[in-house]
């Protein structure tokens, strides 16, 4: 049975299906406000969904997003859930200079403030964009006031990725820590365990296996993600796109927010800063 004396971290990032990283050479950035947005009846719908269930979570939001539906994220911190930050225009900052990368998150962070009317703390780069070819980006976080991060995925991809960096919660810098998505050990090799197109691709009962061995076997709590376009089968298809690219973006969301269901039943979550913004007795730095 899933471990219930320790509580997970459920996150979303808050996005709209045209604007995923891997569309980014069909669609044109410049073309985003003549799509058909669906972000915010998918928000709208999992906060149901998190309503039903008692859970609090942490939606990582963009600037461009927030701009353009702002109840939503009223809405969002009215109901108890921590409300970070996405930067603004979900550009990798892989493909972003220093300068360009601080006025993106502090752009977000201000209108994101500005908002709620509370503090953001937190930050997920798109597409886990931070890596070992552009560790300046913490000390540039650190810059624009942010107190964590959720960007360095410990594990080898096509896209990101890092997987020599530590799988845990761990200080990069003195006053901000990195929270990286949840992994699996397994043959001297980090799995990913954290949600996102695994979470659709594999059984359920495979995804709630790694997390009980986050829970059970390492004594730590999971960092989940999905996105709100997962929860959208009726989403408008994209033409054009590679065969990799679209199997990645569509696999089973017709199945996601059934799934999603099961695993708020299965494990207790919360939100990234009442979990992991608090004293801790051992940190490693990195970079």
């Amino acid at each position: 049975m899933p471990n219930t004396t320790i509580t997970n971290a459920l996150t979303i990032d808050v996005e709209d299906y045209f604007q995923v990283s891997a569309f980014a050479p069909y669609i044109d950035r410049a073309d985003w406000d003549q799509r058909e947005c669906r972000v915010e009846r998918n928000i709208h719908r999992i906060l149901d969904l998190l309503a039903e269930h008692q859970t609090r979570a942490t939606f990582f939001t963009l600037g461009w997003v927030a701009e353009r539906y702002p109840d939503m994220v009223r809405r969002i911190v009215r109901e108890g859930h921590e409300l970070a930050s996405h930067g603004y225009g979900h550009q990798r900052v892989s493909d972003l200079s220093e300068p360009a990368f601080f006025e993106d998150i502090s752009r977000a962070k201000a209108i994101l403030e500005e908002l709620s009317a509370e503090p953001v703390t937190g930050y997920r780069a798109p597409s886990f964009s931070i890596g070992a070819q552009n560790l300046w980006a913490l000390d540039t976080l650190l810059r624009a006031g942010y107190k964590y991060s959720s960007s360095i995925y410990p594990v080898q991809h096509d896209h990101y990725g890092m997987p020599d960096a530590p799988r845990f919660v761990h200080s990069v810098r003195e006053g901000l820590l990195e929270v990286p998505p949840s992994t699996l050990r397994v043959f001297n090799r980090n799995l990913p365990s954290s949600g996102g197109g695994y979470f659709r691709l594999f059984p359920y009962a495979l995804s709630r296996w790694m997390l009980q061995q986050v829970n059970q076997r390492d004594g730590q709590s999971a960092i989940f993600y999905f996105h709100p376009w997962e929860i959208d089968p009726e989403q408008p298809r994209v033409p054009g796109i590679g065969l990799k690219t679209r199997f990645r973006h569509y696999v089973n969301i017709g199945r996601t927010e059934r799934r999603l269901v099961r695993l708020l039943q299965d494990f207790q979550w919360g939100r990234m800063d009442q979990i992991f913004l608090k004293p801790r007795a051992s940190e490693v730095a990195i970079g």
